[in-house]
């Protein structure tokens, strides 16, 4: 949901798009992948387009892997989480997106100390791991294999940096320079798929003044 903000990852691939494609955003703050399987054909139909769809991210894992005990609402239990993500790429695949159409994002890696404070700030103990999302993010990323899409392994790229509390804002969610990053290493997965696409109507300079009906119809 946060995509679209400034600087956000998404808002960045549809600048870079612009008048390439369109940028849907789909996300939802706070959901897990038990809620997402349920509402996806409401976000993606047969109606949608398959055809004219070029690629479908799908990115959760840090709300499926909170803690159990401190936070059951959110929290969805590994082996289901990797069976919610097969249901969805099964689902898009239903409605004709096919599995090279799809990237699977795993969550970023968790800063404690950080995302300790916040819970704290509420009157909550630290309700998440890194290590036990590192688990999600494996998971993911097996799924991926199982299932033939690609994968983009948020959770070890990010900690390929041993400080990465610069990615993220308050631990959890992602800073203006984790989306950058997010954005730059999800464009080397979409590169080939998009770059050669045409632009949507000539340039200005290119549209016959005198007779713009023979340019733009």
């Amino acid at each position: 949901q946060f995509s679209f903000q400034e600087n956000g990852w998404g808002a960045s691939l549809a600048e870079r798009l612009v008048r390439k494609c369109d940028v849907v955003n789909r996300g939802l703050s706070g959901y897990n992948t038990r809620w997402a399987k349920l509402i996806l054909p409401r976000l993606i139909s047969k109606s949608t387009g398959a055809e004219s769809t070029v690629a479908v991210t799908i990115f959760f894992g840090a709300n499926d892997s909170a803690l159990k005990d401190l936070n059951p609402k959110q929290h969805v239990p590994l082996e289901e989480y990797a069976a919610n993500l097969k249901s969805m790429i099964q689902y898009l695949k239903s409605v004709d997106i096919t599995e090279d159409r799809i990237i699977l994002i795993t969550p970023p890696p968790l800063q404690e100390s950080a995302w300790e404070k916040e819970c704290l700030a509420k009157g909550d103990k630290l309700n998440r791991r890194n290590a036990t999302t590192g688990e999600y993010a494996q998971a993911c990323v097996q799924v991926a294999r199982d299932c033939g899409t690609d994968v983009l392994d948020l959770w070890t790229l990010m900690q390929k940096n041993q400080d990465f509390s610069s990615y993220l804002s308050d631990g959890l969610h992602l800073s203006t320079k984790g989306n950058t990053f997010l954005a730059a290493q999800l464009w080397s997965h979409l590169e080939k798929k998009l770059s050669a696409l045409p632009w949507l109507l000539p340039y200005w300079r290119d549209v016959d003044h005198t007779n713009p009906e023979a340019s733009l119809l």
